[in-house]
C-alpha cells in the first residue's frame, strides 16, 4: 500500500542517498528466487536504517526478522569499530543468501546469524544493545517488545517495521484477524509505556521509533 503517490515516493527516494551496490544486486537476486519480495526493506529505507545507525552509532545492534539480510547490512553500516550486529530468523532456507551478501557487503565479521524463536534465543545472548529493529511476524510484536525491553541500554531506539499494516490498523478489524489485533495492541504498547517515548513515522508500512528513557 502506498501512503504517499507514486510520484511523491519516488522523488524522496531519488533526493536520498543511493543504494549501495551490494543492495542491489541482493535486490534483484531476492525478486528472481525468493517468495515474497516485497518485504525486502527497499532503497529508501534502508538508507534511513543507514542513516539512523550512523546517528547513534550503536556498540549492538539486535534484528530480529532477517530475510535476505538487506536490513541487516544497512544497520551494520552504522556500528562502532568492534561492534556486533545480532541477527534472528526462524527460515533456515534464506541462511545461504545472507551469508552471500553480508560477506560481499564487507560486514560479515561484525554480523552474527541465529536461526530459531527469538522469544528463544534474545534471553540467551550476553549483550545489552543501543539499537533494535523488529520486521518479523507480527503477532509477536508484543511479546517481542516485553523480551527486548529489558536487554535495551538507556538511550537506545527501537524501531518498529510495518506497524501500519497496509492500513489495516485503522479498518474495522476481526476477532480473528491476529496479527492487526497484535499490532493494534503492539501500538498502543509503545505510546503508553512510561519506559519509552515514540513516534510513528508513515514511511513504507509505518515505521516506529522509540527511544528507551
Amino acid at each position: 500500500m502506498h501512503f504517499l503517490p507514486e510520484a511523491l515516493e519516488q522523488y524522496a527516494t531519488d533526493h536520498s542517498e543511493n543504494e549501495p551496490k551490494v543492495l542491489q544486486e541482493l535486490t534483484r537476486e531476492t525478486h528472481l528466487k525468493i517468495l515474497q519480495p516485497r518485504m525486502l526493506s527497499g532503497h529508501y529505507q534502508g538508507r534511513l536504517l543507514s542513516l539512523l545507525s550512523k546517528i547513534i552509532h550503536p556498540k549492538n545492534i539486535l534484528e530480529i526478522g532477517t530475510y535476505t539480510g538487506y536490513s541487516a547490512i544497512c544497520l551494520a553500516e552504522g556500528l562502532q569499530e568492534g561492534g556486533t550486529l545480532h541477527t534472528i530468523d526462524v527460515n533456515e532456507e534464506l541462511e545461504e543468501i545472507q551469508q552471500k551478501y553480508f560477506e560481499k557487503s564487507g560486514n560479515a565479521n561484525k554480523i552474527v546469524q541465529h536461526i530459531g524463536d527469538a522469544k528463544e534465543i534474545v534471553p540467551t545472548l550476553p549483550v545489552k544493545f543501543d539499537l533494535v529493529f523488529i520486521d518479523a511476524d507480527k503477532k509477536n510484536y508484543p511479546a517481542y517488545f516485553d523480551i527486548i525491553l529489558p536487554m535495551m541500554n538507556k538511550g537506545g531506539v527501537l524501531l518498529s517495521d510495518n506497524v501500519l499494516w497496509s492500513g489495516k490498523i485503522v479498518e474495522d478489524v476481526k476477532s480473528n484477524d491476529k496479527q492487526t489485533n497484535a499490532l493494534l495492541e503492539y501500538n498502543k504498547l509503545l505510546k503508553v509505556d512510561p519506559r519509552v517515548e515514540t513516534v510513528l513515522l508513515p514511511i513504507r508500512d509505518g515505521l516506529t521509533i522509540s527511544r528507551v528513557l
